[in-house]
């Protein structure tokens, strides 16, 4: 990598901002006691003190010890506890049972990120006697990663929150809950013309190795809606029957809905739910009626507008098709990013699209030990795109490729339509 700029300046930036994204993490788990930190809901998640922990693991690990001579481990059993899924950096504790790790504590764990931070601010603090082309992109990709690991801190303990009948919430609200009246509008179909595209990563800032390299796509002619899909639309699905009609879902999915008992998304209330009953106890309220949606603030009532969140693959393909509509994939979605008139593209939900999670044509891994950060992942899953209410400001683009097993609906995850023209 070569500098156009002396390096001083650009470290001093670097420094800032990681100090910025590590102070991030520790506000996200502030309103969190240290019981809620330990929690681990189901095996795809996991608790919050593990999140905070395996962050600073990766600066340890990859950046420190190779390039840090002076460098001392804060406890070298951290090592074993907290890598996540790197074959090449030898064995780890089992992830299904990181809940199990009560010590070492909180505490412990703030501890060990002090001692993390310092080191790395001191090593980047002398730029100049550094190799600073393969120190850079590993700072860039641990900031990077650390704000995925943000995200899925609120999705995991939203999870996790979800499972306590008291559905206590992760932040209460500031204002009231109100149900909106408003009738949502009607989607509009924005036509798109196809044709050979230019999709992925167009080279100028960070981006993970999955978004490379940028190459040409051919596309159909399309149309793609202009919005998100909402709850009041999803309701409607609801209502029609869509959960008890196996016409319209793929077999994998309708073997999933029986075997689960799917009725609605992942954090939707009905009215007979025995934990609604239990919210107006006490205040001299009646208990809600209608859908409630669990929600990072609690149980609100069901907004029609907003869109509707925490779907698997399953369910956006079956809306999709009672739509009479599919999923996009994720080359229509990327051209269609700046089309005139699109709205909610961006920090809303993530986006299913009908495409598996490929490598693109001439894909290669990072060198190193990050070779193992996306590739060996891409089988037997499925592309989103868009990012959440969840996603850090900032971190996602429109080459971002998210992506999850068909089933997974913990997410922020939602849909879009497209049809051919």
């Amino acid at each position: 990598m070569t500098f156009s700029r002396p390096i001083a300046p650009v470290a001093n930036a670097l420094r800032e901002r990681f100090r910025t994204v590590r102070a991030a993490s520790l506000a996200l788990a502030a309103p969190l006691s240290a019981e809620d930190q330990c929690i681990q809901s189901m095996p795809d998640a996991s608790p919050t003190k593990w999140h905070l922990a395996h962050t600073t693991w990766f600066f340890e690990t990859v950046l420190l010890q190779p390039h840090a001579p002076d460098y001392r481990p804060f406890d070298a059993r951290f090592h074993y506890l907290f890598n996540s899924y790197y074959e090449a950096l030898g064995p780890r504790h089992p992830r299904p049972q990181r809940g199990l790790l009560t010590r070492p504590s909180l505490d412990e764990v703030h501890a060990y990120r002090r001692h993390v931070d310092e080191a790395v601010l001191a090593l980047l603090a002398a730029p100049g006697k550094l190799d600073w082309a393969a120190i850079e992109p590993i700072v860039a990709l641990g900031l990077n990663h650390e704000e995925q690991h943000q995200e899925l801190l609120l999705t995991d303990i939203l999870h996790a929150l979800s499972c306590n009948p008291l559905l206590p919430a992760y932040k209460p609200a500031s204002g009231p809950a109100l149900r909106l009246a408003a009738v949502p509008a009607e989607v509009r179909w924005l036509a798109q013309p196809g044709g050979t595209v230019e999709v992925g990563h167009a080279g100028d800032g960070f981006c993970f190795d999955n978004e490379t390299p940028r190459h040409a796509a051919l596309l159909r002619p399309y149309a793609i809606a202009d919005r998100l899909v909402n709850c009041g639309d999803y309701a409607q699905f609801i209502a029609d029957g869509g959960y008890r009609r196996p016409e319209l879902w793929l077999s994998d999915g309708w073997a999933t809905v029986q075997a689960q008992g799917w009725r609605h998304p992942a954090y939707w209330l009905e009215a007979d739910d025995p934990r609604i009953a239990t919210l107006g106890a006490g205040s001299g309220h009646a208990a809600p009626s209608g859908w409630q949606v669990f929600g990072l603030h609690g149980v609100r009532p069901m907004e029609a507008d907003a869109p509707v969140a925490q779907l698997s693959f399953y369910e956006a393909a079956a809306y999709a098709e009672w739509a009479g509509a599919r999923l996009p994939t994720e080359f229509e979605w990327e051209a269609a990013f700046d089309a005139p008139g699109i709205t909610q593209m961006n920090g809303h939900v993530w986006q299913w699209t009908r495409s598996s999670y490929d490598p693109y044509p001439g894909f290669r891994p990072l060198p190193g030990i990050a070779a193992e950060y996306n590739g060996k992942f891409m089988v037997g899953q499925l592309v989103l795109r868009g990012g959440s209410v969840a996603t850090p400001a900032g971190h996602a683009r429109p080459s971002y490729r998210n992506f999850f097993p068909p089933a997974a609906r913990w997410q922020f995850s939602g849909l879009r339509l497209a049809k051919d023209l």
